[in-house]
């Protein structure tokens, strides 16, 4: 099963992931956020914008790739990946 990790900040909103280890089925992206989803209500509300795409200040990478796919989020997540969920930084 795939496994997410994510940026300490986001642990703030989320303390209940804070020190565990979150495995999830392998699917889409979306697949993936929705089953984390369903373990913390509101984890995707915080991602994803109204349309259910990537918010513009965050980041996905499925092992050492950053997600195509960031409108429908339907880049394939492997039993041996990790989803990598963390802020975007922007500036010069």
């Amino acid at each position: 099963m795939p496994t997410v990790k994510m940026t300490h900040h986001l642990y703030r909103f989320f303390p209940e992931l804070e020190d565990q280890t979150i495995t999830v089925p392998a699917g889409s992206v979306a697949e993936v956020l929705r089953a984390v989803d369903t373990m913390t209500p509101g984890f995707t509300d915080y991602i994803l914008d109204e349309h259910g795409a990537l918010r513009q200040h965050v980041n996905l990478c499925i092992n050492d790739h950053i997600v195509i796919d960031k409108k429908r989020l339907s880049d394939f997540v492997p039993n041996d990946g990790t989803v990598y969920i963390f802020q975007a930084l922007s500036g010069g």
